[in-house]
């Protein structure tokens, strides 16, 4: 009898013990799985946090997020946004592989001529080489798309190098067809506004490509690093997505911006950013925002840019 007693303890306290096992692993799950302590998903939360920002905009505003190459949140993911200079990422990413398979060097000298230029689009380039011949290398024409994103060295690229059908198509093997389009160039575009919403993408398609470049890229390791690093150069919209990471330690950012006509009627055709951000946890993320038909300035379409990234960030932040 007494053996049968201590028995029947001894089963008690196995089984005690398992339930409390079990308890301490559930409360014990990591917090980036969780959010504001009712057990959310934190892709939910972050959905939602962002649907609340783009809900009264004046404009259509979509949003994709890529966390540590893995979780996806979309907002408003439709493969009609002009993607304006946000193209010249994709142009770099076409010409680097056309020149890694061709055994071709970026440091190729080209030469320019001057009156061969449109003086009347966004040029750096331009204003900062008054000479009639121009001399630059292939390397020097990307820098000047990816951190100014001159509209002269890429319509020069397009013409000479790797036309935006050729991009086109190298695009479509890293990701999906039907989320891009790259049909016309920026002088095309200049010269027929309209022609704009025919360089389309939805944002994940966006942040696919850029994630992609970062994560698993099939170009070379230099070409690779070229890209990645100038991005960190890049010195348009750093009132977007930058705004809110600029002076946060530890914080790398490396981004492409893309900013659309303003038509008769006042509404500005886009205002884009597409970023890859490395946090000091070790958490890295793609965000892409693209706005549409924004009926306001570009300094209110920025804001709207900037809150998205801070709120992202604000949930992804797991340093005190």
């Amino acid at each position: 009898m007494k053996m049968k007693v201590l028995r029947r303890t001894a089963l008690l306290c196995s089984a005690l013990a398992c339930v409390a096992a079990a308890a301490y692993f559930m409360v014990s799950e990591p917090a980036s799985a969780e959010a504001g302590g009712a057990g959310r998903r934190l892709t939910d939360v972050l959905t939602d946090s962002i649907s609340e920002i783009v809900a009264d905009a004046p404009g259509e505003i979509g949003v994709a997020l890529i966390i540590n190459n893995s979780d996806t949140v979309t907002v408003n993911d439709r493969s009609v946004y002009p993607m304006m200079s946000v193209f010249k990422l994709h142009q770099a990413m076409a010409l680097c592989d056309d020149f890694d398979r061709k055994g071709m060097s970026l440091d190729s000298t080209v030469s320019i001529d001057r009156s061969s230029l449109d003086p009347k689009t966004w040029s750096p380039m331009m204003k900062e080489h008054k000479e009639p011949v121009i001399s630059l290398t292939v390397r020097d024409l990307l820098r000047y798309t990816l951190i100014l994103s001159d509209n002269n060295a890429s319509n020069m690229m397009f013409k000479q190098m790797v036309s935006a059908a050729q991009t086109d198509t190298y695009v479509a093997t890293l990701i999906p067809r039907a989320s891009f389009q790259i049909a016309y160039t920026e002088e095309e575009m200049s010269a027929d506004h309209g022609k704009a919403y025919s360089n389309y993408t939805s944002p994940l398609g966006a942040a696919m490509l850029m994630n992609c470049l970062f994560t698993d890229c099939p170009l070379s390791d230099s070409s690779r690093l070229f890209i990645t690093t100038t991005l960190q150069e890049c010195a348009t919209g750093k009132d977007r997505i930058s705004a809110p990471l600029i002076d946060k330690a530890g914080v790398a950012i490396a981004h492409k911006t893309g900013s659309g006509y303003i038509s008769e009627d006042g509404v500005l055709t886009a205002h884009n950013d597409v970023a890859y951000i490395s946090l000091p946890d070790s958490v890295n993320y793609t965000l892409a925002v693209f706005v549409k038909d924004f009926k306001g300035n570009e300094s209110q379409a920025s804001d709207y840019v900037s809150r998205i990234s801070e709120a992202v960030y604000s949930l992804l932040n797991t340093q005190p």
